[in-house]
C-alpha cells in the first residue's frame, strides 16, 4: 500500500505479525494534516482487517519529532461552523481507538505537542525515547485541545500535572513523562524502534482473541465502576475458557512447550 505522508510495513524488519506505521513528514516535524488522517485511518483498517497482523507500532520520521502538533495552515482559516458541522477531530477516536481492537504502540521520538501528544496518548501504551518531550500547547493559539489532550492526559497523569500543562502550554521531558506514568519506559534515541518493536512482537506471539479481551478490559476501567468492572472481567474471562486457545495454552503449560495459536 502506497502513501503520501505515512508509510506501513506489515511484518516489519522482520516481526512476524508486527506493523510498523511511521508519520513521514520529517520536514514539517510530521505534522497532523487532513491527509495524514486519512491515511492512518487506511493503515490502521488494513492493520485491524489482516488476520496475520497481531500488534502495531506507530512513530515519526526523523529523530527531531513523533508529530509536533495538528497541521495549523489548515485550521487557521477554517470557519467555526465548519469545525462544527464536520465535527472536527472526530474520526481520530472513532477510527483510531474505538474500531482498531487490535493492541498497539506509540514509540515517541522527539516532540509530541498538541495533536502529536493526543496521538501517542490514544496507543494503548507508550515507550519514548530519551529526547521525548510532550505537550498540550494549544493555549498559545488561543484554543484547547480536541482530540481528547484534556481527558486521556488527566487520566494518565492526575488533575494537577494536565491541568498546569494545558493551563501554560509548557512541556514535559521524557524523564518527568516517565515519572507521571505518561510513558512505560524511557530509552536512548537509538534503541527506541527496536525496543518498540520487540515489545509489539512480544503482544504478537500471544493468543490474539486474549489480547484484543485483555486491552478491552483495561480500558474499561476508565468507564465503570469497580464492580462493573469486575463483572465484566469474569464474563469475558468466562467467555475466553470456551475457545481453543484457552484449550491449546493450558495443554501446552501442562506438557512444557510453547502455545500454537488460532485466534479462535
Amino acid at each position: 500500500m502506497t502513501f503520501e505522508t505515512i508509510t506501513a510495513e506489515p511484518n516489519a524488519q522482520g516481526n512476524s505479525g508486527v506493523t510498523l506505521i511511521t508519520l513521514n513528514r520529517p520536514k514539517a516535524l510530521n505534522a497532523l494534516s487532513s491527509v495524514v488522517l486519512e491515511e492512518l485511518i487506511t493503515a490502521f483498517a488494513a492493520f485491524q482487517a489482516d488476520e496475520t497482523q497481531k500488534c502495531a507500532v506507530l512513530t515519526g520520521a526523523g529523530e527531531k519529532a513523533f508529530a509536533a502538533g495538528a497541521d495549523i495552515k489548515e485550521m487557521s482559516d477554517k470557519p467555526a461552523a465548519d469545525f462544527y458541522l464536520d465535527d472536527f477531530f472526530s474520526k481520530w477516536t472513532s477510527h483510531l481507538v474505538k474500531t482498531t481492537r487490535k493492541p498497539w504502540i506509540a514509540a515517541v521520538n522527539g516532540f509530541a505537542l498538541g495533536g502529536g501528544c493526543e496521538l501517542a496518548m490514544m496507543a494503548d501504551f507508550i515507550i519514548a525515547s530519551d529526547n521525548a518531550k510532550f505537550g498540550q500547547p494549544e493555549i498559545n493559539l488561543g484554543v484547547a485541545p480536541g482530540m481528547g489532550g484534556s481527558q486521556r492526559l488527566t487520566r494518565a497523569i492526575g488533575k494537577s500535572k494536565a491541568m498546569e500543562m494545558c493551563l501554560t502550554g509548557r512541556m514535559m521531558g521524557a524523564e518527568e513523562a516517565e515519572r507521571a506514568n505518561l510513558v512505560v519506559r524511557v530509552v536512548p534515541q537509538a534503541d527506541l524502534l527496536a525496543d518498540a518493536l520487540k515489545s509489539a512482537a512480544t503482544i504478537a506471539s500471544k493468543p490474539p482473541m486474549a489480547a484484543i479481551a485483555n486491552k478491552e478490559m483495561v480500558n474499561a476501567a476508565f468507564e465503570m465502576t469497580l464492580e462493573q468492572g469486575v463483572i465484566m472481567e469474569r464474563r469475558i474471562f468466562q467467555i475466553l475458557t470456551a475457545s481453543e486457545d484457552k484449550a491449546e495454552g493450558m495443554a501446552a503449560f501442562i506438557e512444557k512447550r510453547e502455545g500454537k495459536w488460532k485466534g479462535r
